[in-house]
């Protein structure tokens, strides 16, 4: 049970614990910056005009450039 919620996803990527974390919480800040600058430009529309969309194509690129499972293939993205 233990090594299915902590191991067996990063291992299925390649992935060590450490290295898996380390990455999903890069993605998880830059996502959170993502929609904040989002908010702020729904109150202010001259700011952060590319920011968000800027973002997101980043965070695809580099999600869809990561290694998948036969198994884990089914979804568009592995975190």
């Amino acid at each position: 049970m233990i090594a299915k919620l902590f191991t067996d996803h990063p291992r299925a990527i390649g992935e060590t614990y450490t290295q898996h974390a380390r990455t999903a919480f890069s993605f998880g800040w830059r996502m959170m910056l993502g929609g904040l600058a989002c908010m702020v430009h729904a109150l202010v529309p001259g700011l952060f005009v590319k920011t968000a969309s800027r973002t997101v194509v980043q965070l695809d690129a580099e999600m869809r450039g990561r290694k998948a499972t036969p198994a884990e293939e089914e979804f568009a993205y592995v975190i």
